[in-house]
């Protein structure tokens, strides 16, 4: 595509499919104001950029001049950020458009896209079930074809999490490999930002957009990052696969996601790989360790929300009164609590025994994780525990929320890349995903993985425009 009027009927054609799925209540941006931005981007977009024309939806805590972010939360309701996200700046420089801003779990908390201030969004699928979270909205925008892309971030597994349950290729870069410079703060040492796209192809495309070294994070790697799109075609014959043992057998995992495990392994054996179980035995505590360090993070970046500086602010007669009544009228029942969880942890008296102890199981984590490196190429696991789950059956249960998350925190904490692949659809026709996991500037051999599952699953089921509608 390098006609402009290609890119202006590319942008009509992903505003007109974004109003047709308005029922998913995925995007956030008024229609009006998405079709005049989409216009001016068609206009003024890259010809020779190798995205030119391709409408790529944003996560709505990831800044952007052309659209507010509000994070999901009432207290950024209508804050236009005066700069935006590196990540962001690339992909445009690349040519893509820019296609509204996407719903999300307050802040990134949550893993239903349940908890954003602005509704909940619904599976493209099944329009009583979730669509994962927190990067919910840009999954299911993606799964349903009003977009061929989206950005999310992931702090615990937010883009491979409503990857996998939306039936799309979510990937997790390595920590610093994507600029964090303009992505709101949930938990500064695990955020990254992530593609969604329906192939593997396209997902590095994407990475390698967006990518590079940036003088304005001070996380981000220096080193250039190695090309992975000359290499996806390179087949696994020869490549050592580990299946971690605990990631596999975690308690509650759903058959049929176990079973396409099994055939993820089958198709690495069949491809050439050499494929064998592995033991990971500090993972079993990722998840305690990161509902301790997340918090922690959280109740300090989130400290900056104080009705003073931006966003909103509830009247009051003293600035501490209003401190108070802003933070309470402005975050909802899910960030109060994380925020509370993490003053708890970090509090005199406690900080050794809560969150010193989890940074120690986090380095746990890393070392067993780099001793399976040691043998293996790449790792693969679920996903997800599970399928779908239908609308309100974790709101009132929040450890049961958080255990959706217990196959992908550990590559969160380690700050190594991993990606989720669809792998088929169990007995309800809902998408399946399964992850391979590989170590920190891994992303060529990961990706080159996944696309070899890609090719052996060869998974096309998407909803239509009408059912999802």
């Amino acid at each position: 595509m390098s006609d402009p009027s290609d890119a202006l009927a590319s942008a009509k054609a992903a505003a007109d499919r974004i109003v047709k799925l308005k029922r998913l209540n995925a995007c956030l941006t008024p229609i009006k104001e998405l079709r005049k931005s989409l216009a001016v981007q068609a206009s003024t977009a890259h010809p020779s950029g190798v995205l030119y024309g391709m409408p790529v939806a944003v996560k709505d805590n990831i800044c952007t001049l052309e659209y507010t972010t509000s994070c999901g939360s009432k207290i950024l309701e209508g804050y236009r950020s005066p700069y935006e996200a590196t990540a962001v700046a690339k992909l445009k420089a690349a040519g893509a458009l820019i296609a509204g801003k996407t719903n999300c779990d307050e802040f990134g908390m949550g893993s239903s896209t349940e908890h954003s201030a602005y509704g909940r969004s619904f599976h493209p699928f099944d329009k009583t079930r979730v669509p994962g979270g927190s990067s919910g909205g840009s999954a299911a925008l993606v799964a349903s074809g009003a977009v061929p892309a989206a950005l999310g971030s992931e702090t615990g597994g937010s883009v491979r999490q409503p990857a996998s349950l939306c039936g799309v290729v979510g990937i997790k870069p390595t920590y610093g490999r994507v600029s964090r410079y303009g992505i709101v703060a949930y938990a500064s040492s695990l955020d990254q930002a992530g593609p969604f796209a329906t192939t593997v192809a396209d997902t590095a495309l994407l990475l390698e957009a967006m990518w590079g070294h940036d003088p304005c994070d001070s996380t981000s790697i220096p080193s250039e990052p190695e090309p992975v799109l000359a290499r996806l075609e390179e087949g696994v014959a020869g490549l050592r696969v580990g299946v971690v043992e605990e990631l596999t057998d975690v308690e509650g995992i759903q058959p049929a996601v176990r079973a396409a495990v099994d055939s993820a392994r089958n198709l690495f054996e069949k491809a050439g790989a050499e494929v064998d179980t592995v033991s990971v035995p500090s993972v079993e505590y990722g998840l305690s360790a990161y509902y301790i360090i997340a918090p922690a993070e959280a109740s300090s970046n989130l400290a900056r929300y104080d009705g003073v500086r931006y966003g909103l602010r509830a009247p009051a007669a003293e600035v501490a009164t209003m401190n108070a009544l802003t933070r309470e009228a402005g975050f909802g029942a899910e960030v109060k609590r994380r925020i509370m969880l993490g003053t708890y942890a970090l509090s005199a008296g406690y900080y050794d025994a809560y969150y010193g102890q989890a940074q120690r199981v986090r380095t746990l984590i890393i070392r067993d994780f780099s001793r399976a490196y040691e043998r293996f190429d790449v790792l693969l696991a679920p996903t997800s525990p599970t399928t779908a789950f239908e609308l309100g059956a974790k709101t009132s249960d929040p450890l049961a929320m958080y255990l959706s998350d217990v196959c992908t925190i550990p590559t969160n904490l380690t700050g190594a890349t991993a990606i989720s692949v669809p792998a088929g659809l169990d007995a309800a026709g809902l998408p399946i995903g399964v992850q391979v996991l590989a170590p920190a500037l891994g992303e060529a051999v990961l990706l080159r993985a996944a696309r070899s599952l890609e090719a052996g699953f060869a998974f096309t089921a998407r909803p239509t425009l009408g059912e999802a509608a």
